[in-house]
Parts: structure tokens; C-alpha cells; sequence
């Protein structure tokens, strides 16, 4: 390879062709015993780092959209994510305790774009998906509550973790067949499929795509499943000190650590 992608917006710009590069330089290493670093064993950013822009759907399972009173509408609800709300895997998210008090937790199945999309049937939309990964958007429940709209409550800084991987389209057989789960300091909060969604991802796709083009490199948050700690009784936030892991079987799981400042 002449000059290896310098992230993954570069990769999936250089399309097939630069997959399929990357795929023989990775299988050649491996025929030839290169050794290899345990994923485990390596610092993360986030899965996405030049996003075209990031986009969530909300109130996309009708649980979540019950236990916090939202009305899941004829049209979808849509809203963007400040890409300064992207961090990685094994990071520390911190927020003011002064600004927020019921920060919760919402595991999302994350899709992105390979191929730009405009006017998309949704029999075709998931010939446009590049890969999938793991999203943990992070929510401050009092201003969202408190405001008309829903970027600030999810964009603070470090607010929408993603990965620890990307796995390409085709590693994933049916987007809307997979499980999440969603464990706070060893409890398990969240656990459904992503076949609860209301709306599946190539119907999203399609929907965004009839009104503007979607550019190659979009990050869609496809919404969360039942069981946001806000709803509980009693409620269950995350704290100062608190551990969070989001996992998507066949993706991996996404660890993210708080501290309250």
C-alpha cells in the first residue's frame, strides 16, 4: 500500500478499492506471523473522528419512548450530535455537577454511511451502510426536560463515546437481529434487540435521505431501548466514579468512565 488511510473518514473516501487494499495488506501481515496487538491491549479514540455529521433518532423504541412520556410520532424524531461530544473507548467523560444532576446512559447501535445517499428506497439503503459500531449516548435527563430541543443535553463534550470497532457492513447479517446490553457498575440495565426498533435502518436511512443527501462518513445513532435509569424507581444516574459499558453482540463492547467535576 502506497499511503495507508489516516483514518477511517480517509478509508471509506477511497472506497472498495481502498477496503479491499487495506483487507490484502492485513492478510499478507498475518500469513507472514507479523505479530499482532490485542485490541485490548490498545489506547482508543473515537470510531469516528471527521464524521460528515452525526445524526440521532429519538424515541425510536417504543419502551424507551413510554418510560420517559415521549410520543413516538407519524414522522420520525430527529436531532444532530456536536461531534465535540465524540470520545473512545476506555475514556473518562466528565460533566459540572453545577449544570447537570441526572446524567443516564442510552446504548445505541451506530451506522456509517459508505456511499453517499440521496432519495434512497429502502429496499436499496443498506447497500449505502459501511460499517457499524457501538454508540453510548449519554444524556443530561434534566435539560432535556427542560428544553425544547435535544443537542445540548447529549453534546456535552465526551457525551457520545463510540466503538471500540467499526465492523464493516458485511460482517453484519441483519442490522435489526442483534442484541444490546447496557451494564453499570456490574448491573445489567438495558437488554433487547434491535428488532424492537420502530423504525429499522434501512427504513431511517431511506427517510433522511428522501429530504437531504446523507455524506459518506455520517454517523446515525439509530435511538435506544427500554430501561433508561431516568424512568426507574428509584432512578439510577451515572455518578462520579461510576462504570458503564454498552455492548452489541458481534460489534464489542464500549466502556466509558465518569467523573463529576
Amino acid at each position: 500500500m502506497e499511503r495507508p488511510p489516516r483514518d477511517l473518514q480517509d478509508l471509506i473516501e477511497r472506497g472498495p478499492e481502498g477496503l479491499s487494499e487495506v483487507r490484502e495488506v492485513v492478510d499478507s501481515a498475518v500469513a507472514l506471523g507479523a505479530e499482532l496487538a490485542p485490541v485490548a491491549d490498545l489506547r482508543h479514540s473515537s470510531a469516528v473522528l471527521r464524521p460528515a455529521q452525526v445524526i440521532a433518532i429519538g424515541a425510536n423504541y417504543a419502551a424507551h419512548a413510554s418510560e420517559l412520556k415521549l410520543r413516538s410520532e407519524t414522522a420520525m424524531t430527529i436531532f444532530s450530535l456536536w461531534p465535540n461530544s465524540l470520545t473512545g473507548h476506555g475514556a473518562t467523560t466528565t460533566w459540572p455537577e453545577d449544570l447537570t444532576t441526572q446524567v443516564d446512559y442510552e446504548a445505541e447501535l451506530g451506522v456509517i454511511i459508505g456511499r453517499t445517499a440521496r432519495d434512497v428506497h429502502v429496499r436499496d439503503a443498506l447497500d449505502h451502510v459501511w460499517g457499524y459500531t457501538v454508540v453510548n449516548d449519554i444524556t443530561a435527563r434534566d435539560l432535556q426536560f427542560s428544553e425544547a430541543q435535544w443537542s445540548r443535553c447529549k453534546s456535552f463534550d465526551g457525551f457520545t463515546p463510540t466503538g471500540p470497532v467499526v465492523v464493516t457492513a458485511d460482517e453484519v447479517a441483519d442490522p435489526q437481529d442483534l442484541w444490546l446490553t447496557t451494564n453499570l457498575d456490574g448491573r445489567i440495565l438495558q437488554d433487547a434487540s434491535t428488532s424492537e426498533m420502530v423504525r429499522g435502518v434501512a427504513e431511517i436511512i431511506s427517510y433522511l435521505s428522501r429530504s437531504a443527501t446523507i455524506p459518506a462518513g455520517t454517523l446515525i445513532s439509530t435511538g435506544s431501548p427500554g430501561g433508561a435509569g431516568y424512568s426507574r424507581n428509584p432512578q439510577v444516574f451515572l455518578c462520579d466514579g461510576s462504570t458503564v459499558t454498552v455492548t452489541i453482540e458481534g460489534i464489542g463492547s464500549l466502556t466509558t468512565h465518569c467523573r463529576v467535576v
